[in-house]
């Protein structure tokens, strides 16, 4: 591992609980957090909602220690939350770094609520400021507020419908020459084979890399830049581990990339072919809104955005098709439309991104609760896109369901956020992988190297197949 109104200063209406959900596939058996509690009910939310004036509160949550929580966070992450959730409800608190106290949600009127909430409230940069170091300061997704929404809007152009249809060929041919390069006969893990793809489409579609020396060069650096787990962003904590051993290392990667992008800035502003040139840096230096430290910083972060994210959801995708053969079936016949839902259908079953954030800037009230400034509020695509009230038969692989305006809409279908902070390169990544899906089946024939389905395996940011999606080409 990621387009205002003001908040509601209403207490939402009590309600009955829903149901417990059952665990998407891959959850551990439960866990601590499933030992018998009282989930809160009608009147207690009723009773948050006499505070005195100026008084906080906060939903329950598990008890443990916020070491041992931030390492079930990040390590186990699905059974973790999914416990949580048949312990306490839609709606409770966790301790865990980097955040503090986060406040998870999964109901869609809350959701809404946060995405179309006051953007001076609900902060989504602060909780990318981590990331900064290797993003920059005026990264769009480090930046709130009136800034973020200046920049964004000098990056969308390029994103738009129309313009990323421009780049189907591109993909098409960056696909081809990476199937003839798979074994026949043998297993071999796609995930590692999806990431080439997206790398690639990002070196071509987006930066248009064309010098063959820089060409390799990036294509070693930039993975090694995007590869940001809880371990690197230690430095940006503990003082001089970044002289160290791996830190070190990966300052220095970023540097080299850092010089190559710039390289290729500054080569691309005295380019003669300029006018000419699709692709989105290009577009971007056309326009001639953005400088070069910015350039930099958007650049890297549509790669920290949308490379691995991408590749993951790609890899997904045919691990659930190969799973699944009369929606193989089906989506082997090339319709646009199908294959569409075939990635809505796969990012809803098997989110990339367990959670989007808000850090709150001032005290809100949400679900009951008068929430205190300081909190991070997280609506959790995990619960919600297992929730059998949102979407009958959560654990069935159904790509029917997004079809004709059905199943899904803006508050539950939620696998690039919402808002004005839903992912610009949104409609980029879901043409991606639907060009690439459709010249895959069209061109091999793969099944899965054993029936039984993959477990889910956090990395870092990201939900990944635990086996790398193996798969075996026959044709």
């Amino acid at each position: 591992m990621t387009t205002a109104a003001q908040p509601t200063t209403t207490m939402h209406p009590q309600r009955a609980e829903p149901p417990p959900q059952t665990p998407p596939d891959g959850a551990a058996p439960r866990s601590v957090a499933d030992a018998p509690a009282s989930v809160p009910t009608p009147d207690s939310r009723a009773a948050a909602t006499t505070l005195p004036p100026g008084a906080t509160t906060l939903p329950p949550g598990p008890r443990l220690p916020v070491v041992l929580q931030s390492g079930l966070v990040w390590n186990r992450t699905v059974p973790f939350f999914a416990a949580c959730r048949r312990r306490y409800g839609p709606m409770f608190t966790l301790r865990a770094l980097p955040w503090g106290r986060a406040v998870v949600i999964e109901e869609p009127e809350l959701v809404k609520q946060v995405f179309t909430g006051d953007a001076a409230v609900y902060h989504a940069g602060d909780g990318n400021s981590m990331l900064a170091p290797v993003l920059g300061e005026r990264s769009v997704l480090v930046l709130d507020e009136d800034p973020h929404l200046q920049a964004r809007k000098r990056l969308l152009p390029p994103f738009h419908g129309e313009s990323v249809r421009r780049y189907g060929d591109v993909v098409e041919n960056i696909v081809v020459q990476e199937i003839d390069r798979w074994p026949r006969g043998e297993p071999f893990a796609l995930h590692p084979r999806m990431r080439a793809i997206t790398l690639e489409t990002i070196l071509q579609a987006v930066i248009g890399v064309t010098d063959p020396v820089r060409l390799r060069a990036l294509r070693e650096v930039l993975p090694a830049t995007a590869e940001v787990g809880p371990a690197i962003m230690a430095m940006w904590v503990i003082p001089g581990l970044e002289k160290v051993g791996p830190w070190r290392r990966y300052r220095r990667t970023v540097a080299e990339a850092n010089r190559l992008l710039r390289i290729e800035i500054a080569e691309r502003r005295l380019d003669p072919q300029l006018s000419e040139r699709q692709d989105v840096l290009s577009q971007l230096v056309r326009a001639g809104e953005i400088d070069d430290d910015e350039l930099r910083d958007q650049i890297i972060t549509l790669l920290m955005a949308g490379h691995e994210t991408t590749t993951t959801g790609l890899a997904w995708a045919f691990e659930r098709l190969l799973r699944n053969p009369h929606v193989l079936a089906r989506a082997r016949e090339g319709d646009d439309a199908y294959l569409d839902a075939v990635v809505q259908e796969t990012l809803r079953i098997r989110p990339v991104i367990p959670a989007v954030l808000r850090s709150l800037c001032a005290p809100v009230e949400l679900g009951g609760y008068r929430l205190p400034a300081g909190v991070t509020v997280m609506p959790m695509i995990t619960l919600m896109h297992a929730d059998p009230k949102l979407f009958p038969e959560p654990r069935r692989f159904k790509p029917e369901r997004f079809l004709d305006g059905g199943e899904g809409s803006t508050y539950t279908w939620i696998p690039f956020g919402g808002g004005r902070r839903r992912c610009l390169g949104a409609a980029f990544a879901s043409f991606e992988m639907r060009v690439t899906l459709r010249t895959i089946l069209q061109r091999a024939t793969l099944r899965a190297d054993r029936p039984r389905p993959e477990k889910v395996r956090s990395h870092h940011i990201t939900l990944v197949p635990a086996r790398g999606a193996r798969v075996v080409r026959e044709a």
